[in-house]
């Protein structure tokens, strides 16, 4: 979350909204985001459902897989990174400014 903070410039330059989801309450994301001070939302999903429905809970460690995806205006994913990848956005910027350059 600290990392995309530190590239939202870059991102919203490139015509990107970023929003973080996780499966905590929206008062403990309110929480969270406070305490790392980032400023773009924190959408909750409480319960799961969302997280389940993309298959990215993880029954044995009982929680949700950490997730990047880019999506365009269209609705389609044309990024995505999983796990420890998703930790760094340097590869999301790229592919956002690249975009950005060629509309």
């Amino acid at each position: 979350m600290q990392n995309f903070q530190k590239n939202l410039q870059k991102l919203e330059a490139a015509d990107t909204q970023v929003l973080g989801v996780s499966m905590d309450s929206p008062f403990s994301n309110k929480a969270w985001a406070e305490q790392i001070k980032v400023t773009f939302p924190l959408l909750s999903d409480w319960g799961g459902d969302v997280t389940r429905k993309y298959g990215l809970y993880d029954d044995k460690r009982k929680i949700g897989r950490r997730i990047n995806l880019l999506i365009d205006k269209e609705g389609k994913i044309i990024e995505m990174q999983l796990d420890n990848d998703a930790v760094d956005p340097t590869k999301v910027v790229d592919v956002c400014e690249r975009r950005k350059l060629k509309s």
